[in-house]
């Protein structure tokens, strides 16, 4: 495992001795978590897969001599943050990794709506619940920092995968608007916007991947972000899917993106 950084080990003393991770059982989530733990951050862990947390819960105490509290919740559910106020109440938490979420693909009329429904309360209402309750927290201690999972897909509409993107194009400009109100209170907030990455997320939404990034090697961009900008495009691959894009007026990313999606459902 690669040792933290200076700005990694200064993150106790910006952020306080307790960070939580939503969607903190894999993927990005889990690799946040990792390193997080290496720079001496105790974790609540929340996810849905119990055996997972409690596996990267036991593996982080031993490694890195950190706290980890496991909370087993479905955000989908609409009482899952009174859950997760119960059970951070009494930490020192001043970071929040909001990165559970999932997607669907294909046309929405043709889809279940149960299942968009519930992406829109695990990818929205519950990160809208956990980003202002946590929030309040940090700007009442005066210090602290909001890291909300965004996408490439935030930017433009984008066909076949249409309700998928205007959850993370409300978590795109829920962090714009969020960065700057929070700014002169001490929060920071960061929206992290990557591409295809290899997790869990293509299987559940049913698209068909080819190059994808390491959950990895999103992390230290991250790191280097928070507390400096506003979005990070993670990784070579984000960065050009999304500039490449970005001289094209909307209604052409809207087809170009489409195509795109198409072509992986």
């Amino acid at each position: 495992m690669s040792k933290p950084n200076v700005q990694q080990t200064q993150f106790r003393d910006r952020y306080g001795s307790w960070s939580v991770v939503t969607g903190g059982s894999s993927g990005i989530g889990k690799e946040l978590a990792i390193q997080l733990a290496a720079s001496g951050l105790n974790l609540v862990l929340v996810a849905r897969n119990s055996d997972a947390l409690e596996q990267l819960a036991s593996t982080l105490k031993a490694t890195h001599a950190v706290e980890c509290r496991v909370v087993v919740l479905d955000l989908s559910h609409l009482d899952s943050m009174q859950t997760l106020i119960d059970a951070t109440t009494d930490l020192d938490v001043g970071l929040l990794i909001a990165s559970a979420g999932f997607g669907t693909s294909g046309a929405l009329a043709d889809g279940n709506v149960a299942d968009e429904l519930a992406m829109l309360d695990v990818n929205c209402r519950s990160l809208l619940q956990q980003t202002w309750y946590f929030s309040r927290r940090f700007a009442e201690r005066g210090r602290g920092g909001i890291v909300l999972l965004s996408s490439i897909v935030a930017f433009q509409g984008n066909p076949w995968t249409a309700h998928y993107s205007a959850t993370k194009a409300y978590v795109q400009s829920l962090a714009e608007g969020l960065a700057i109100e929070l700014a002169p209170r001490g929060v920071d907030v960061l929206s992290v916007a990557p591409g295809p990455t290899a997790t869990g997320f293509a299987s559940r939404s049913g698209l068909k991947m080819g190059k994808a990034m390491n959950p990895a090697d999103l992390v230290q961009p991250i790191f280097n972000a928070l507390g400096r900008r506003t979005t990070v495009l993670p990784g070579f691959l984000s960065k050009l899917l999304t500039y490449s894009l970005a001289t094209l007026p909307r209604w052409a990313r809207v087809r170009v993106m489409g195509m795109v999606m198409k072509g992986m459902t």
